[in-house]
């Protein structure tokens, strides 16, 4: 009986596990792509926090100083191009170019349109059904572009919260996963070990790839403007390259909403100051799409990623994940190519064959902190030293004993010899 109700007790505590571990899968599904790029954010920032953390403590400072250094450059980049936007509507709204006073509004039914009183002093009587109904959609329309912008937030605010705690406390997560699920053999630790390093090999690649995607950017660019008409031209071309190579880490779209509005910006100049040079904005279209979008995606990017993978395994995965999981399967499929790749290496042949598992030997220095490696040798020293005196006071207390026997013994048997 008392072994029917142990059962009982484990399948009950099995049970409740099942229901946690569901409930866990369904909120990582919900969030996938939060999760996904948060994760990224981590592997792209963690060889910038190990060195901050040598020199700034406590570790969750160190953490927000190197999210706030992988931050900082696309920030200013942002900053610099709405500045130059701005500049340019000012200098286009000098020259005529768009000329307020042709709209029929003026600036009395503008203030009209501002002032509280005049608003709350309005009589909905006098609304039709069709204006009451287009106010409605207008307000409507505002409401769901707020929540967008709340939701987004949201979601950026869990991915930097997410690579943040991961950055502090990633040495607590990798201890308990190793006291808990690590074999005798060590393949656990070997498999997690390989997985982690390829991890970090593909998400800092995109770091990379975003670089030398604005250094392409700013060339192609700069040279299509040599060759560009008189009166069209890319306004700012060496930012419009590195705000592409910034975009490049967002999957999909990224680059596209760059080149886009800069495009149909030269459109717009090119209708209204000079219709010949139309071509400027084709060939604008088609560098950005070829040499700064395409190439970097399709070549470069499996190239930087994939150091200890096949290139060609990491091309397919980059270019079916956005197909197959949507915007973050840019970062989706490559990790599921990561944990499908070191499975089939260390764990797959022995499952086959049914020999015992083997890890193969994994350089610990390739995905560890040289700082953690020194506080561990430092550590097993010391509980070496913590040991060994104790061992030496049995081995003396031992001879001590065996010589004060032997003494006894002889001085016993010197009187009776005499």
């Amino acid at each position: 009986m008392p072994l029917l109700d142990m059962d009982r007790s484990r399948m009950v505590w099995w049970a409740i596990g099942l229901v946690l571990a569901a409930a866990l899968a369904y909120v990582f599904y919900s969030f996938v792509g939060t999760f996904v790029f948060g994760i990224f954010i981590y592997y792209s920032t963690r060889p910038i926090y190990r060195r901050i953390k040598r020199r700034v403590r406590p570790p969750s400072l160190a953490a927000a100083v190197a999210l706030f250094a992988l931050a900082l450059p696309a920030l200013a980049l942002i900053a610099y191009a709405l500045a130059i936007v701005v500049n340019e509507l000012v200098r286009l709204t000098n020259n005529g170019f768009f000329d307020l006073s042709r709209y029929p509004i003026t600036s009395d039914q503008l203030a009209r349109l501002t002032d509280p009183n005049t608003i709350l002093s309005l009589e909905l009587s006098s609304l039709t059904e069709s204006e009451l109904s287009q106010i409605l959609s207008s307000i409507g329309s505002a409401a769901d572009t707020l929540a967008f912008l709340g939701v987004g937030g949201v979601h950026l605010f869990v991915m930097i919260a997410l690579a943040f705690y991961l950055l502090r406390d990633d040495h607590r997560f990798a201890r308990w996963v190793r006291m808990n699920f690590a074999d005798d053999r060590g393949v656990m630790e070997a498999y997690c070990t390989a997985v982690d390093r390829d991890f970090k090999n593909i998400f800092f690649g995109n770091i990379l790839n975003a670089v030398l995607t604005g250094t392409i950017g700013v060339i192609a660019y700069t040279v299509l403007n040599m060759v560009g008409p008189d009166g069209v031209y890319i306004p700012a071309a060496a930012l419009v390259g590195l705000l592409a190579g910034v975009a490049s880490l967002i999957p999909v779209v990224g680059m596209k909403l760059v080149y886009i509005p800069v495009a149909i910006y030269l459109a717009g100049v090119s209708y209204f100051s000079n219709p010949g040079a139309f071509w400027f904005v084709i060939a604008f279209i088609a560098v950005s799409f070829v040499i700064v979008d395409t190439i970097p995606d399709l070549v470069l990017r499996p190239y930087v990623s994939g150091r200890t993978l096949h290139v060609g395994a990491v091309m397919i995965a980059y270019t079916f994940g956005p197909l197959l999981f949507g915007w973050y399967g840019i970062f989706f499929a490559p990790m599921i190519l990561v944990l499908v790749v070191n499975f089939a290496k260390y764990v797959l042949p022995e499952l086959v064959t049914g020999t015992p598992i083997q890890p193969y030997a994994v350089d610990p220095a390739t995905v560890e902190d040289d700082s953690e490696l020194v506080d561990r040798s430092v550590q097993s020293d010391v509980a070496g030293a913590d040991e060994m005196p104790a061992a030496d006071d049995d081995a003396v207390s031992d001879v001590t004993s065996e010589a004060s026997a032997e003494t006894s013994n002889r001085a016993d048997d010197g009187p009776s010899a005499s």
